[in-house]
């Protein structure tokens, strides 16, 4: 039992330093081509923290454990609203700006709702719903960049500064580039085969059900690189990161995972899931409705705790069940 669980925490760590490196090697080997380094961040590196999530929920996925496909994908959603987000507020307010009040945060609601949608109609996730979900995931993809070359048109002042940074960047080879690349790939394959096996094995020693463990421990854990993000940004005061890095893990975890994991293998949908994907639409609608809410156009403290107690209420009732 132990062992299992130390294998888990290495699976984790695997998991997490595997994220690093393939984030690192892709962003130098981006810039190299010249790539803007915004969207470098909006599309390499917001993916890169998904990374975990991507790998266990394929390995989930192939190894026929279609519970923890799924739920580790809604567990960490929440995890990622209500704890994440939750401690960062907590950490330093959180500014909603324009475009997150109107925009990305309905869009994140929306595309909730169409992928409990898709999951219901069949009770599956067939090829077809992945390609549709794969689909919406390149559109996003288009959002992001159209609206990152939106925002350098208003400081043009950031243009000179990565220069500075690049030629840092352009000294590393090209060769131990290709390296992390290939590294974080190896790392993230073991972690995800070491996380999945090993839960399965606690999951089964207790008694507890796919589920539970996919919602909880996996999770949390597979969330791990979104909280460092993010509560990094909160201390630096960068409210925008912050929230942008919960939104947009949400919508990659529901698009571009389950998506690709689907699309290897159809997943079957457990409809046991449904009471927590009403809990994660019920606190993404709270969110929208934080910028209206005195003190307007932010998220506080006091917010963040609510989230931090609504958080803890459904990780009890998840074992209660």
């Amino acid at each position: 039992m132990v062992i299992w669980i130390l294998l888990i925490v290495l699976g984790f760590i695997l998991l997490i330093k595997g994220a690093d490196f393939l984030v690192d090697g892709a962003s130098n080997v981006a810039k190299k081509f010249h790539i803007p380094e915004i969207i470098i961040g909006l599309t390499v590196v917001s993916i890169g923290t998904s990374m975990p999530e991507l790998f266990v929920s394929i390995t989930s996925a192939i190894q026929g454990y279609s519970d923890m496909a799924i739920g580790n994908i809604v567990g960490s959603n929440i995890a990622n609203l209500f704890l994440i987000l939750g401690l960062s507020s907590i950490i330093r307010a959180v500014i909603f700006k324009k475009e997150t009040r109107l925009i990305e945060i309905p869009l994140c609601l929306a595309i909730t709702v169409i992928f409990v949608s898709i999951c219901n109609l069949g009770q599956d996730v067939s090829r077809i719903d992945a390609g549709i979900l794969l689909a919406l995931f390149v559109l996003f993809i288009l959002y992001t960049i159209i609206m990152a070359r939106k925002g350098e048109e208003f400081d043009k002042e950031d243009e000179v500064m990565p220069e500075t940074n690049d030629t840092k960047s352009n000294k590393s080879s090209t060769l131990r580039d290709i390296i992390f690349l290939i590294l974080g790939g190896v790392l993230l394959k073991i972690g995800g085969d070491l996380t999945v096996d090993n839960a399965v094995n606690v999951a089964r020693h207790f008694n507890f059900s796919e589920k539970l463990i996919s919602v909880t421990i996996l999770a949390v854990g597979t969330s791990l690189p979104e909280l460092v993000t993010s509560a990094s940004a909160a201390i630096k005061g960068k409210s925008d990161i912050a929230i942008g890095n919960i939104l947009g893990s949400n919508i990659f975890n529901m698009l571009l995972i389950i998506g690709i994991s689907a699309m290897i293998k159809p997943i079957v949908y457990n409809m046991s899931y449904n009471v927590d994907f009403i809990f994660l639409i019920a606190g993404t609608i709270l969110l929208s409705l934080f910028p209206i809410i005195p003190p307007k156009n932010k998220m506080t403290r006091w917010n963040g705790i609510i989230y931090l107690y609504v958080y803890f209420g459904y990780m009890i009732s998840v074992f209660v069940k």
